[in-house]
Order: structure tokens, then C-alpha cells, then sequence
């Protein structure tokens, strides 16, 4: 078996990983106790991205960049979150 050439764009990652964070914060704001399960949605909403939106020609493409997507919009939220409570935690000690 012959493992797959994989050919991604610039534009799968810029789009695909965006719009998995907007559905993530959607998913939140209509399902409050799903905040556990976030990284296993992600995942899964990187697979269907991925496999039926930006590489329908081959299953395993689809696999690996879905995961790919899912695990870096989890990473960029995740810093992004992390440098949001860092600043405001920054803010309350300067202002003692």
C-alpha cells in the first residue's frame, strides 16, 4: 500500500481552521455543558471539512488534513484564550 502525496493549500488552512473556531463559539454559546467534548468536536467538524469540502478526491487526504485542521484551530484558540487571561490577569495586577 502506498501512502497518499498529500497536497494542501494555503487557502484550506486559512479558511477551514477559522471556520471550525466560529463553530466551536456557536456550538458554546447554544450548548454550554459541551465545553468538555470541544477538542473531539473540532476534530470531528475538521474531518467533514476536510473530507467533503477540500479533499473529496481521496479518503486518507481527507483524514490526515482534517485532523491537521481540527487539532491547529483547538492549538489557535487554546493561545488565543491563554493570551486573553494572561492580558486581563496582567491588567488587574497593575491596577492594585
Amino acid at each position: 500500500m502506498e501512502f497518499p502525496f498529500i497536497h494542501t493549500n494555503f487557502w484550506d488552512a486559512l479558511i477551514a481552521v477559522p471556520a471550525i473556531i466560529v463553530l466551536i463559539e456557536v456550538l458554546k454559546i447554544f450548548l454550554p455543558s459541551l465545553s468538555a467534548g470541544i477538542p473531539a468536536i473540532a476534530n470531528g467538524l475538521g474531518l467533514m471539512i476536510s473530507i467533503f469540502i477540500a479533499h473529496p478526491h481521496s479518503l486518507w487526504t481527507g483524514i490526515v488534513m482534517g485532523v491537521i485542521y481540527g487539532v491547529t484551530a483547538v492549538g489557535a484558540y487554546a493561545v488565543f484564550v491563554a493570551a486573553i487571561h494572561s492580558y486581563r490577569d496582567k491588567k488587574a495586577i497593575e491596577s492594585l
